[in-house]
């Protein structure tokens, strides 16, 4: 049901899918030079950032504001009152995510390597990387997208609650600036955040080894990615348990 009725509503399906690749349009043109001593080009790291921007937008962002607008229309109120099991109207929001983020995904790698060249992964284990990078990524940013639904007053101001956060984050987490130009305090307060081992993770499986000479660390530490990843899987799952709310503050 979730599925359907996000294909009904055309303008977003349209937006959602649309807003990275023109914005990875603009970056990779604007920026196209090749990156001294890294083997890879601007182009090709802005497709990776693209990519875990992408993710963080149909989990985070997407169930942030889309959870928040149906508490303050009484939608989740009806539905606490019915039969249905409340685990069941949190799996059908998981596999929403899961299906447009599969898919954002996919158009984003053949825009990127039909317009940009970016090479596929050549081997299973950079594959395996690209999974549980994936998966921990997607997991942690949609707990944290239930967990923030819960802060917005009313449905009418989730926008603004959820998309400033999230557009600092893609600022300070090398998304839209590239990893080794942003000060170093910027990149500690992103590094607290799931975002920046998303794209860190992402740029270990589709940039070659010289890149990782960018990152802050000069590796790409995937051991403390998976680490982090993690720990936000567990920290969103007890943010959820203590904050979600079936209704809005105020109402009897």
């Amino acid at each position: 049901m979730e599925i359907r009725l996000f294909f009904r509503q055309r303008e977003q399906v349209v937006f959602t899918f649309a807003f990275p690749i023109v914005f990875l349009f603009l970056f990779a043109s604007i920026f196209s030079d090749t990156m001294k001593n890294t083997g890879t080009t601007a182009s090709q790291y802005y497709v990776t950032s693209m990519i875990a921007s992408g993710i963080m937008s149909t989990s985070f962002q997407s169930l942030g504001i889309s959870i928040a607008i149906e508490r303050d229309e009484k939608v989740l109120r009806r539905l606490r009152g019915t039969p249905m099991p409340p685990a069941a109207y949190f799996l059908g929001k998981i596999w929403l995510v899961l299906v447009t983020g599969v898919l954002e995904t996919a158009v984003l790698l053949a825009f990127g390597t039909t317009v940009y060249g970016v090479d596929l992964p050549s081997t299973a284990g950079r594959w395996l990387t690209f999974g549980w990078v994936f998966v921990l990524g997607i997991t942690g940013c949609a707990l944290l997208g239930i967990a923030i639904s819960s802060v917005p007053r009313s449905g009418r101001s989730a926008t603004s609650v959820v998309v400033l956060p999230f557009l600092v984050l893609q600022f300070i987490s090398g998304v839209y600036i590239l990893i080794d130009t942003i000060p170093n305090w910027m990149l500690t307060v992103g590094s607290f955040f799931p975002l920046k081992w998303l794209c860190q993770g992402l740029r270990s499986v589709f940039l070659p080894q010289a890149a990782a000479a960018l990152e802050p660390a000069g590796a790409w530490e995937s051991g403390r990615t998976a680490l982090v990843l993690g720990a936000w899987c567990l920290g969103g799952l007890l943010l959820c348990l203590l904050t979600f709310r079936w209704k809005n503050r105020g109402d009897a």
